[in-house]
């Protein structure tokens, strides 16, 4: 290939390019290398007199520019904080969509569940309790007909230890959770009392609800076999951390001597209680055969609970009664459980009756339901 040049003054130099021919071919037109000459411009820069080159070199500078200057002012506007409280670029695609996508499915289920100072209401719920006529329907019974607690159902989630527990809770609930099992093979329905599948079960209940108290949510635990009548909120008291219905309650709320019964308890999160709920799952290591409840009886008086100014408190079974201790006060009972009692039927069977009792006594009138208020309930009549 040959050249010539050419220089004229200080301004421009001239290229020619020679005879060999390169052709680029577009779908609506065809340049040619023979027929291009280009000035090299000393204050316009490359300016292209043949063709169609002058498109070539500088429209793609130019397309860069401009989508790097846009990249920079995005950058800045997204993380610009307007004066004026006028909303900014950054605020309409921060939206609620956005972090619901980027929870996970247990954090999902508590936000729509919480109430507005993040309590939820937990139960947990097998294949067998959760069949149609089951306990889980009685349990959802006792919210619809108590006092001032039906509205409760839109708090509650239902943690299901199987495939047939949970497809059964979205059937009929909201707030349903599957809690995910180790063993391909686990059925919760199979989990005998204290068996080794049971105590599986308790423990990674209590794993759990440290999560949840983790993320931020206090709670009200409740086992399925407890019937809720009235509001129990009004009872808890405001300075405790942690604190438990009773199998046997002697009085003093305070006294550590008192027999827990954690299947209903109030817990607040805050550092203490994550502390606890870790502390007491990690007591599993040392009582391997004890189920959680005993083995919170054991570690109640630890003196690290102490040491680390955990408040907790007992609850009078006045307002949290059960089969092992009623409530003797209809007119302040505030929860019934379905404790000291063996076997599902038996289970089911008495609080059919104590849901009767319950019903029986709102149907009064008002001023005939202050001599009721020591009446006895029925049960436990098949649970003795």
């Amino acid at each position: 290939m040959s050249s010539s040049m050419a220089v004229q003054g200080a301004r421009s130099i001239q290229v020619a390019e020679g005879r060999s021919h390169l052709s680029i071919t577009h779908p609506t037109f065809q340049l040619s290398n023979s027929a291009m000459k280009t000035t090299v411009d000393s204050n316009n820069g490359l300016v292209a007199r043949g063709g169609h080159s002058n498109l070539l070199v500088r429209r793609p500078m130019q397309i860069f520019i401009f989508f790097v200057g846009l990249v920079l002012a995005l950058m800045f506007l997204c993380n610009y904080t307007s004066p004026f409280g006028i909303p900014i670029l950054s605020e309409y695609f921060i939206t609620p969509s956005t972090t619901e996508k980027n929870e996970t499915v247990l954090e999902s289920v508590l936000r729509k569940a919480s109430m507005k100072d993040k309590t939820v209401i937990i139960t947990n719920l097998n294949d067998a309790w959760a069949e149609p006529g089951s306990i889980f329907d009685v349990f959802l019974e006792s919210f619809r007909i108590g006092n001032e607690t039906q509205h409760f159902l839109n708090h509650l989630v239902v943690i299901n230890w199987d495939q047939k527990a949970h497809a059964r809770c979205q059937a009929i609930h909201p707030h349903c959770y599957q809690i995910e099992s180790k063993s391909e093979n686990f059925t919760a329905s199979e989990a005998y009392f204290m068996s080794k599948d049971y105590l599986h079960i308790v423990w990674r209940k209590i794993d759990f609800l440290s999560t949840v108290l983790e993320l931020g949510y206090s709670f009200v635990f409740t086992d399925t076999d407890i019937m809720w009548l009235r509001n129990p909120f009004k009872q808890f008291y405001g300075d405790a951390d942690f604190q438990s219905s009773c199998d046997d309650f002697n009085g003093n709320s305070t006294d550590l001597n008192n027999a827990p019964n954690t299947g209903f308890s109030y817990v607040k999160s805050n550092e203490r209680s994550i502390w606890l709920y870790k502390f007491w799952f990690n007591s599993s290591r040392i009582y391997r055969r004890m189920h959680d409840q005993n083995a919170f009886n054991m570690i109640k008086m630890h003196p690290n609970i102490s040491a680390m100014n955990v408040k907790i408190r007992f609850l009078s079974t006045t307002y949290f009664g059960g089969f092992c201790q009623p409530s003797k006060d209809f007119n302040q009972v505030c929860t019934m459980h379905a404790n000291c009692c063996k076997g599902l039927q038996n289970k089911i069977d008495d609080l059919k009756i104590l849901l009767d009792d319950w019903r029986n006594y709102t149907a009064l009138p008002e001023n005939q339901k202050q001599h009721y208020s020591h009446h006895s309930w029925s049960v436990p009549k098949h649970c003795r």
